[in-house]
């Protein structure tokens, strides 16, 4: 599998993720990323993250996953959280077809070497307060619940964090390609 960079190229692609997981998680009773209202401005959002260079996209005879290193949510991140710590985690999607391969905990360990990388200690990141089913995903890959924010205007809001350090999937680490490596 080849870990690199999205370009404008892969946003079709991007998009077909996000409903995808939109149709699993409404099949799933998940009130998730269901109103279509939103996928405008989420697409704006990626395209200003893949524009920056902080959007992944794991390829392998098309996308398979993505993953956005994204600046700290201060919606939820606080100044005494030392935002400046931490490599965050956003729009972690898994295709259907990846399922039983620990794709998404893959990213989150390539993430953490992300912030190894830069000297930072944690990996961090936020989700929809609602969805336990994700919640309890990141607490198998490590994470600890911080606390949960729930601004009006916004439906994230759950906060975990682990160690840059922990590595749950040594077995089938992935590694960007050194054309697009930062």
């Amino acid at each position: 599998m080849i870990l690199r960079l999205a370009t404008t190229a892969d946003v079709d692609a991007l998009m077909s993720l996000r409903l995808e997981a939109e149709g699993w998680l409404a099949a799933a009773g998940i009130d998730q990323w269901r109103n279509p209202q939103t996928r405008g401005p989420a697409l704006a959002k990626w395209m200003a993250d893949i524009e920056a260079g902080r959007t992944w996209v794991v390829d392998e005879k098309g996308v398979l996953a993505t993953v956005t290193l994204a600046p700290a949510d201060m919606d939820f991140w606080r100044p005494s959280d030392s935002p400046e710590s931490a490599v965050y985690v956003a729009k972690l999607i898994t295709a259907r077809a990846a399922k039983g391969s620990n794709l998404g905990g893959r990213l989150l360990d390539w993430a953490g070497s992300q912030a190894r990388a830069q000297g930072k200690p944690w990996v961090r990141l936020d989700c929809w307060r609602d969805n336990l089913v994700l919640q309890r995903f990141y607490l198998r890959e490590g994470f600890e619940h911080v606390r949960t924010e729930a601004p009006a205007h916004r439906l994230s809001g759950w906060m975990g964090q682990r160690s840059a350090s922990v590595v749950r999937h040594a077995n089938a680490l992935l590694t960007s390609s050194s054309e697009f490596a930062g």
